[in-house]
């Protein structure tokens, strides 16, 4: 099977590239299948987010004379934490290498998984039965095989160049240079991963140091080839060219040496120039997946529906009374709500992180039975003891049980369940577990004061809050509590990191009614932080992952992918 790495088609133009856009391979994972049963073929298929489709995307060899074939070819993944990436793994006995269509009588049986339940299973084992057979799909995280260079950090390369005598290429000045950088793909093609700055009217310039993933240099291939360009930029963008040289991520490793000395020929006029390497390091950076094969990182999730709109008078909300077809929580016989859907969409993928499955989920802002008293933090389920529910599927039963129940009121108080979360967080602190606080909510905010105060407190703990607005309010409270732009502050406090993501469900309300793809573009979005927040703790805090499980050993008949 071709390794599943990343391919650019023709050359892109040098004016199209926006160093800062500019896309950087994927994390990727390899599974290597092996089978403890007889001579079967293993194809792996992959299913559209859209169409949900399955497709195949490699089959492995088939090994003859043994019936415990490991098998050579692997499965390179594209690893996304935003996304559900689900897989299907068929087992075929068939006695030769085989290529065309799997003939359906040698059918063994199938089993179904998340590359996030691979990725984030416990003890870096998962275990799924296979329909229509006896066996036991075993996947683990370990050591990456040694005949393929994989890179457990992200080794980050800092460089900085300068150049001399450069050709002269404007009529009434001299030259504004800049290099461009490319890594050579498999096909031969190359893809644009780095510009520098222009340097204005010097033919000696000297450019900004920059930093870019060793990664997306050289896709893990020492040896492979980087492809420098340099040109005169011209404000049209039909930049000149001024030259070009060839190296590699080995040579530039040598750091500043006569190795480092380019000669940047013209192809057209044959002419040299010289551009020199001034300085070269490289910082390892451990990845969010390092945590997860480390067994650092069951998600801990809270989830939080907001019951009212934060109005005492619940009829005025637009959340109002459930069981009219205008509030945000009608329970619709035929389709989610905005709030399950929230639910489902960004729990379906944490969930494959979570240890046990069994998630906490309160309401806030509603008059509780049998008192009538007004909660902010109450348990969906009823149940105060024990407010966990088992998987997201257990959320939307305890939420929708949760309507018939309680009397929607308000008004809407964030800070008690901010703080309610930051309680579990403050006792584990060592990055054995992080927490996930998802609160869904129709924008409208009693205590922002109080709500900012807790936010810059339980920045310093390993938590993060996803917040989904729904209905058609102004979310302008919500922006300001996400810190993207701005960092929030309280009491003239500033937050020591942002970990806050906001979205509003209506812009991903699909017009053609898809609520599936609405779903999936909901949850990549507001997940899509999730991994940089969780490494900006640990690397706060200075804690490494712990080494990954020694390799798992099936016994009896059995399907095993590795990591």
């Amino acid at each position: 099977m071709e390794e599943a790495t990343d391919k650019g088609g023709d050359m892109a133009s040098v004016s199209d590239f926006d160093p800062i856009a500019g896309s950087i391979p994927a994390t990727k994972v390899e599974l290597t299948v092996s089978c403890r049963y007889g001579q079967p073929l293993c194809v792996l298929y992959t299913q559209g987010i859209e169409t949900k489709q399955w497709r195949e995307f490699g089959r492995t060899e088939v090994i003859d004379n043994t019936l415990n074939p490991d098998f050579v070819r692997k499965f390179i993944l594209d690893y996304f934490f935003e996304e559900k990436q689900s897989l299907r793994f068929d087992l075929i006995q068939i006695p030769d290498a085989h290529h065309g269509p799997l003939p359906r009588q040698d059918f063994l049986g199938q089993a179904f998984c998340t590359l996030g339940e691979i990725v984030g299973s416990a003890g870096s084992r998962l275990e799924k039965s296979l329909t229509m057979g006896a066996f036991t799909l075993h996947s683990r995280t370990g050591k990456p095989t040694p005949s393929r260079v994989c890179f457990s950090l992200q080794d980050v390369a800092t460089m900085q160049f300068c150049a001399n005598k450069l050709d002269k290429k404007d009529f009434f000045g001299k030259s504004d240079p800049f290099m461009v950088f490319y890594r050579s793909n498999e096909d031969g093609t190359f893809t644009i991963c780095h510009k520098t700055e222009v340097v204005k009217n010097t033919l000696n310039p000297v450019w900004q140091a920059f930093s870019i993933p060793v990664r997306a240099l050289c896709n893990g291939d020492y040896d492979r080839t980087i492809k420098v360009e340099v040109y005169d930029w011209d404000r049209d963008g039909s930049h000149d060219f001024i030259g070009e040289f060839t190296t590699s991520y080995r040579e530039l490793a040598r750091g500043q040496s006569q190795f480092n000395v380019y000669e940047v020929s013209d192809r057209r006029l044959a002419k040299l120039r010289a551009v020199t390497l001034l300085s070269f390091t490289v910082e390892s950076e451990y990845t969010f997946l390092d945590y997860i094969k480390g067994g650092h990182m069951p998600l801990r999730c809270f989830a939080r529906a907001q019951m009212p709109a934060g109005l005492c008078d619940p009829s005025l909300s637009p959340s109002g009374n459930p069981s009219q077809s205008t509030s945000l929580h009608y329970m619709n016989p035929y389709q989610l709500n905005a709030y399950a859907m929230a639910l489902k969409a960004v729990g379906e993928i944490i969930q494959d992180y979570d240890s046990d499955k069994m998630f906490p989920a309160l309401g806030f802002g509603a008059k509780i039975p049998p008192d009538g008293h007004v909660s902010h933090e109450f348990p969906l389920n009823g149940n105060a003891d024990n407010p966990y529910c088992s998987g997201i599927e257990g959320i939307l039963e305890a939420y929708h049980k949760s309507l018939k129940t309680v009397q929607l009121y308000g008004p809407t108080n964030f800070a008690p369940v901010v703080n309610h979360v930051a309680r579990y967080a403050t006792t584990e602190q060592d990055g054995s577990q992080y927490f996930v606080l998802l609160i869904i909510t129709d924008g409208v905010i009693s205590d922002m004061a109080q709500t900012k105060e807790a936010i810059v407190n339980a920045a310093k703990l390993p938590m993060s809050i996803i917040i989904v607005g729904v209905g058609q309010a102004e979310f302008d409270a919500m922006v300001e509590l996400d810190g993207d732009d701005i960092r929030i502050s309280s009491r003239g406090k500033v937050a020591e990191r942002d970990i806050v993501q906001f979205v509003p469900f209506r812009d991903y309300i699909d017009r053609t009614g898809n609520h599936v793809l609405s779903m999936a573009r909901l949850a990549k979005d507001v997940l899509a932080e999730i991994p940089d927040q969780f490494i900006s703790y640990m690397k706060g805090r200075g804690i490494k992952p712990n080494p990954a499980p020694p390799a798992y050993t099936p016994t009896g008949p059995t399907l095993q992918t590795q990591i």
